[in-house]
Formats: C-alpha cells, structure tokens, sequence
C-alpha cells in the first residue's frame, strides 16, 4: 500500500512538472524539485547552466549526491519542517551566502570567490492537498551583494588610501572605549604624522603627495595585527586604535611603525622618497572619554613633532 501510494506521489509531481517544464526552463532563476526522499525531480535549465550538470543527469538521483554540502543538519532540518507542516523557509545571502557552489557571472566584477544567493523553500501539494514534495528556489543575488559591499566601504573606507576613515574611527573610537572600560581592559590609540609632508607636495606635486600617502597606509597596515584598527585621520595624519594593548605594548608598536616607515624606499617618477613619522600615545584611562583620549594622542604628537620629528612621545 505505501509503495503505491509513493508511485502516485512520484507520478503526480511528474505530470505536474512536464506541464509547466517550458515555463521553469524560461524564468531568470534556479528552481529545484525534491521528492518526500529530497530525490531531485526537477532541474530547471538555469540550475543546469550554472552547475554544469544536465537535468537528465541529476533527476532520479539523490540531491546530497551531487551536492554534499547541502548534507547538513540545518538543511535538513528546514526540509523536514517544510514536509512535516508546510512552512516556507528562507536561506538568506547574508547568513549562508550560497546553498549551491556556483561561480559568479563573468559578465561584471565580483569579490566573492562563489556566487551569492537567496534561496526560499516550500511545500508542493498533490490535489488532496497532501504534501508530495519541496520546491527550493535559487535567486542570484551577487550583484547586489556586490554593491552592498561597496556602499559599506564608501561609508567607512579612505578612498585614496584604502584604509579606514575618519568616520569609522571616531564611531570604533566610542564602542571600544566602552567595551574596555566596561571589563577594564587595556586600550591604546596612537596618532600618526608625516614629518615635512608639505615639502613632498611642493617637490614632487600632489601626485608624489597622494603616492606617499599610499605606501605609508600600506606599510603601516602591514605591520600592526588584524585586530588593530588603521585609519586615516585627515590630510597626512593617520591613527591607529589598538584594542588589548597597553601603554607599553603601544609603545613597541609606535616604534615598529616609526622605524618601518623610515626604512622604506618610495620610488616616484624615477626618484626616492624617504619620509619619517611622528607619533603620540595615549592609553586608557579611567575616566576617560573618547575625546580626552584622543585629545592626549594629538597633544603627544604636537610634543613630537616640536622635539625634533621622527619619535614618539606618550601621555
């Protein structure tokens, strides 16, 4: 009795795809049917393009199959619901990027490795109204992850540099002054400056001055560790927010850049140039705010760079 019951169930699907079968070739995105066994039964031609597996290929077979990575206790949990009470589930770009590892279209640039995608499933109903399988629906959405990310980095990002900006800072500067005072942990900040960079414009134009502004950003974000925060502050003047690091630990960390710095090698336009930096620390106190705080780093590096330029100085 189950197994002519299960016939019919296959059946149903069957003739209700061959139906509709031109129409899920036409549409703009990809759209898988699952038998009660999640046995792939159809594969529209959108799914076939972007996998490189025909229909004729994957129908009748087991989905986990051909896609192993979909073999996961989320996955199959969300298709249990769906086949036990009918919800709709959703896989969100954001949470799982991608349920299928697809290459992204070749027709625009993308900074994803695999194409990003939205996904809905839901139950497929036979005309007793019984659930009889799941249609899983694949959109591409990589293009508006793309611009999405885009609009994050304008918003946070030094266009020139490529390093964080001002903004970004300032709103970090705040969240890990509470954070650390909050489990009074260590928090330094250092603010950074080139030494004669006016000098560099007048000699080379802003073409040099916009160059050196560049490697300086490069080298001084190649230094400190991923969890530091590098930001240009305005002009030629940068800072760099150190979480976990006391005084000491920012003091090291000031003279590795100041020495970094002052050993590279520009070359523009067939010519050397070498800057230096000067540098102010200041680390957390107590009550501090993110005002004072960065107000004794500005005040340091004024001390710094009245004393001679190319040193450190912390307050």
């Amino acid at each position: 009795m189950a197994e002519e019951i299960a016939r019919d169930l296959h059946e149903a699907i069957r003739v209700t795809l061959s139906k509709f079968a031109q129409i899920f070739d036409t549409i703009n995105f990809g759209l898988v049917v699952f038998d009660r066994d999640l046995t792939v039964q159809h594969w529209n031609r959108w799914m076939a393009m972007h996998s490189g597996i025909s229909a004729t290929q994957i129908v009748g077979e087991a989905a986990f199959d051909f896609f192993p990575q979909l073999n996961t206790a989320s996955f199959k949990k969300n298709c249990k619901s769906v086949l036990a009470f009918g919800n709709f589930a959703f896989f969100s770009q954001k949470l799982h990027g991608f349920l299928f590892p697809f290459k992204p279209d070749s027709s625009f640039g993308s900074r994803f490795d695999m194409m990003q995608q939205s996904c809905s499933m839901g139950p497929l109903r036979s005309e007793d109204n019984s659930i009889s399988g799941i249609f899983l629906i694949v959109q591409d959405v990589t293009e508006l992850a793309n611009y999405e990310h885009k609009l994050v980095e304008m918003n946070t990002k030094d266009a020139l540099t490529g390093i964080y900006n001002r903004r970004f800072l300032e709103s970090r500067l705040k969240d890990e002054c509470a954070r650390q005072q909050r489990y009074q942990r260590p928090l330094s900040l250092i603010m950074i400056d080139i030494d004669f960079f006016k000098k560099v414009n007048d000699s080379y134009g802003h073409q040099g001055g916009d160059f050196i502004l560049q490697a300086v950003a490069a080298r001084a974000a190649s230094v400190i560790r991923k969890t530091d925060f590098f930001a240009r502050y305005g002009g030629e003047e940068f800072c760099c927010l150190l979480p976990e690091t006391g005084a000491e630990a920012a003091e090291s960390v000031a003279e590795s850049l100041r020495v970094h710095i002052a050993e590279m090698e520009n070359r523009f336009d067939d010519k050397i140039i070498k800057v230096t930096i000067s540098l102010g620390i200041s680390a957390l106190l107590a009550d501090d705010s993110p005002d004072t705080l960065l107000k004794r780093a500005d005040d340091a590096l004024y001390q710094a760079k009245n004393s001679g330029r190319n040193r450190f100085v912390r307050i």
